[in-house]
């Protein structure tokens, strides 16, 4: 039984990236009678500011700062005893089950299947009259996909987590929903894939050309045809990677191929490249910079508690101990600095670890990827951030170092996504910027469709009739844009183990701290091979002023299970009908 009263809590602070105009802002908690709601767009329009308020971010807002990078060997955390540290130290369990993701999408859900049930086949007729009526209108016929898409985009974030979990697609009542059993992954994942098919035929091409329905506000925040197909490709990768494709159908990689070859052709034939600049893509002016928005397919904006819609929540999570305002943070692993490869010369396409005189104390800073260089903190580096005015010192008793509280564990700080020019220091007046969760850039569907066309062709060189461009080449596309040389000229006639290895690495490095690593390894079922130890690098200060390496392996616990998340045990106590994921 439905009730006759919706409760409508949108988040203050947090919306998706330019995606609501003023017209659509809706940040309070309000209790009114859906016949109240219904009488304006500004109500209903209400409904899809919270909808877009649940889509997931790693800002370190779910782990007390830590991002889920720090349970990967992406990273590890500067504090001791952070949350975090229960995904591998054996406190991770159904009555510790890291479940705000459960809560979240299925409240996502719940406000997706109200505007759905709810608030279809509305005409505002008392509002015909207005100027913008027929604009407003033409966007209040779009919500319908928007929520759906937004729906569809819950369950893959469920499904990832969880694998199989209840579909519920009404706004119905408590005891109704308490009772679903689990849907399979393979129903959920073709549940995404079927929502997508269909929304991407109506629901809104394009928001930027929107002609005599352009109401001269900037809505590039908002999902469109392009975020459909993003989501359809990118859960297609999913389904058909080995954690939830346990036969090896190879059909499910032809269909990813197929779909991420979708998304990269419509977003070329809309003029969307690869930015010139990957630092500049997580620039405070991102959505509104036609060469940053080149290559964002969506994005949500993440506010704080500032005016002006801005926030400095990551850079006092990770501003380096030692200078004002920061705490240490999520601290990048020796793992990660040694995935960067050499830009030229002779040791050009190989990682440190590769070259036949590696010496695992020494750390090769110079001629790297210079991705590296923008990712990664190190020992000596100037002005990180912008208002510190002495040269990082990692070393053990150094300015930003153990023994410090929140003193770097790796020897690293992270420097992507921060924005250095704000300053936290306690007379400053530039303390917070705009920040910008990239969901869907085009860098990764280049990779989706390299690993999809190579395990279904079999052969990083292979194409056909339909795959037209090959594994090698789609990995090129983020290399180029990084300035490395492509593969036919660093490693040519590599074989499907070298190459699975180096397109491995191009992803730790292209999507680092995007919130991708963590998942990755586990859809691939390589979590033996890269989360069962992390490597830092240790500096110590010697008597004449040089500094020695050392570096050192931290274990951690890796147990299979671990392979998706516990259900919360307080789910499974209101419904008697869930079950638990295997061995927990």
């Amino acid at each position: 039984m439905k009730k006759s009263k919706i409760f409508v809590g949108c988040i203050a602070g947090v919306m998706a990236l330019t995606a609501c105009s003023d017209r659509m802002d809706y940040n309070e908690y309000v209790l009114r009678d859906r016949e109240e709601i219904i009488q304006t767009f500004e109500r209903v329009g209400g409904f899809m500011t919270d909808i877009y308020n649940h889509f997931d971010y790693d800002y370190g807002q779910y782990y007390s700062g830590a991002l889920l990078g720090s349970a990967s060997d992406e990273s590890q955390y500067a504090t001791m005893g952070n949350v975090i540290e229960d995904f591998y130290n054996g406190s991770w369990s159904p009555t510790n089950a890291k479940s705000a993701i459960w809560n979240d999408m299925y409240e996502g859900i719940a406000v997706c299947n109200v505007v759905l049930d709810d608030f279809q086949n509305l005409t505002f007729d008392d509002l015909e009259l207005n100027s913008d009526y027929l604009q407003q209108l033409y966007r209040y016929n779009n919500y319908k996909w928007e929520a759906r898409y937004a729906r569809a985009y819950f369950y893959f974030v469920l499904a990832r987590q969880y694998g199989g979990v209840p579909l519920v697609t009404h706004n119905q009542s408590y005891d109704i929903t308490n009772s679903l059993p689990r849907e399979s992954s393979d129903s959920i994942f073709q549940f995404i894939i079927d929502e997508c098919n269909f929304i991407e035929d109506s629901i809104i091409v394009d928001y930027s050309d929107m002609g005599a329905m352009d109401m001269g506000a900037n809505e590039t925040g908002r999902a469109d045809r392009l975020a459909v197909i993003a989501l359809k490709a990118r859960a297609a990768l999913y389904w058909a990677s080995p954690l939830f494709n346990p036969d090896g159908d190879q059909e499910r990689y032809h269909m990813a191929a197929l779909y991420s070859k979708q998304l990269i052709d419509e977003a070329t034939a809309r003029g969307k490249h690869l930015a010139a600049d990957y630092e500049s893509l997580w620039a405070t002016d991102n959505f509104n910079n036609p060469d940053i928005m080149c290559e964002i397919i969506f994005g949500r904006r993440i506010y704080g508690t500032e005016s002006g819609g801005t926030s400095n929540t990551f850079e006092s999570y990770n501003y380096p101990v030692g200078i004002e305002g920061g705490v240490g943070g999520n601290c990048p692993t020796q793992n990660l600095v040694d995935a960067y490869e050499f830009a030229s010369g002779a040791n050009a396409g190989m990682r440190p670890d590769q070259l036949d005189n590696f010496d695992p104390d020494s750390l090769y800073y110079d001629n790297r990827d210079p991705r590296f260089y923008v990712t990664i903190a190190k020992n000596g580096d100037v002005q990180w951030p912008s208002y510190n005015t002495n040269p990082l010192q990692t070393y053990y008793g150094g300015l930003h170092a153990e023994p410090l509280t929140g003193g770097t564990p790796t020897g690293y700080y992270v420097k992507k996504l921060c924005h250095t020019a704000i300053d936290l220091s306690s007379n400053s007046r530039y303390t917070a910027d705009r920040h910008t969760w990239l969901t869907f850039r085009l860098g990764e569907f280049y990779l989706n469709y390299a690993e999809a066309v190579f395990k279904y062709l079999g052969s990083p060189y292979a194409t056909d009739g339909e795959l037209t461009m090959s594994a090698a080449d789609a990995l090129d596309k983020t290399r180029l844009r990084a300035g490395l040389k492509s593969l036919s000229e660093v490693r040519p006639g590599m074989t499907n183990d070298e190459f699975w290895d180096v397109y491995k690495t191009e992803r730790m490095v292209e999507l680092a701290f995007e919130g991708h690593r963590f998942w990755d390894v586990r859809r691939w079922k390589e979590a033996d091979e890269h989360f069962t130890s992390v490597d830092e690098m240790k500096l110590t200060l010697n008597s004449d002023s040089t500094i020695s390496y050392e570096r050192n392996t931290v274990r951690r616990t890796w147990d299979d299970k671990m392979y998706l998340f516990p259900i919360p045990q307080s789910e499974i106590q209101k419904n008697p009908n869930l079950t638990q994921n295997p061995s927990w």
